[in-house]
């Protein structure tokens, strides 16, 4: 099959195009960054995905399959570059795909979606509504290009559409937003608060989304692996120091003293993590993990090992 990757040059969507070309598939990638050490066989456009250059790629390349992974989250980019790449480049792969004759287009979005707070259930199912905009306004950009990856499931019914939410990634490219809140010597967790974090091995995601393509699944889709782990619990496997401290004092310790750098909003994340149920997933394609989360946060603590203090 012919797959077109937005977003190839991404750590996980790097894996993704080295796993589908291991599977004998035809690989084509867009992105802004280069990717120097491509392995032969991949097709690569250094393009922005909104401009005419990658119309063109989608229209002489003709892809059967888009798995859309040019999506940023705000450690990345600020606001209003978020929104033109998040909201304004999947409405761009959407639009191409119709015109292009696509047959199947993956928007790889983030259990995120349904956003955090006291009154969450303690596991979301794909009905439930995205509160995310009213609590973490940072991750509104995320949720508008979910929603519209979503409404193709009705304005473009002639493409098998798959929107997936996938939970936190935790292995040893150290990819992701919790990899990142890990990455200090000193993790700092809201005092009295010690929740339950949702995580996958980057290569069980990797599984995921080639099994959705393979599959063929049209819908939404929640994707989750093992079991969620105690937050304090995690942070003690990955060999760091865990240190509670009262909201007031995390709020505006933030970026500093060798504290995360987060938006306070984040803080809710912090307190009530989101937690999906994936069965609809496993249902639909059989996905079953293959790594535990014992050897996900083993994996990632041998690859990002504590830096030594200093004398």
């Amino acid at each position: 099959m012919r797959v077109l990757i937005p977003g190839i040059t991404g750590q996980l969507g790097r894996m993704v195009a080295t796993r589908l070309l291991e599977e004998g598939h035809e690989v084509i990638g867009i992105d802004r960054r280069p990717w120097p050490t491509a392995p032969a066989g991949i097709e690569m456009h250094n393009v922005d995905l909104q401009k005419r250059a990658a119309e063109d790629v989608f229209r002489k390349t003709r892809p059967q399959a888009v798995i859309h992974m040019a999506t940023v989250t705000h450690l990345v980019e600020q606001t209003e570059e978020r929104y033109r790449i998040n909201l304004g480049g999947t409405r761009v792969v959407f639009d191409n795909s119709r015109a292009c004759g696509v047959e199947h287009v993956i928007f790889v979005g983030r259990h995120t979606y349904y956003g955090a707070g006291p009154e969450s259930p303690l596991y979301h199912t794909e009905e439930d509504p995205p509160m995310a905009v009213s609590t973490f306004p940072e991750l509104a950009d995320l949720v508008a290009a979910d929603l519209y990856a979503c409404t193709a499931l009705w304005r473009a019914p002639e493409l098998c559409t798959t929107v997936l939410r996938m939970c936190y990634t935790l292995g040893p490219t150290g990819h992701g937003t919790l990899a990142s809140f890990l990455r200090g010597p000193h993790v700092p967790y809201v005092l009295g608060f010690d929740p339950l974090f949702q995580f996958m091995h980057e290569q069980d995601v990797v599984t995921a989304i080639c099994l959705a393509l393979e599959k063929r699944i049209r819908g939404v889709y929640n994707v989750s692996g093992p079991q969620p782990v105690p937050l304090s619990l995690i942070i003690r496997a990955a060999g760091r120091v865990a240190v509670p401290l009262p909201e007031f004092v995390l709020r505006n310790a933030l970026g500093r003293f060798g504290l995360p750098k987060l938006p306070r909003a984040a803080l809710t994340h912090v307190k009530y993590p989101v937690v999906v149920d994936g069965a609809a997933f496993r249902a639909a394609t059989g996905f079953k993990h293959a790594i535990d989360e014992a050897q996900a946060i083993r994996e990632y603590r041998d690859a990002h090992p504590v830096p030594a203090s200093r004398p």
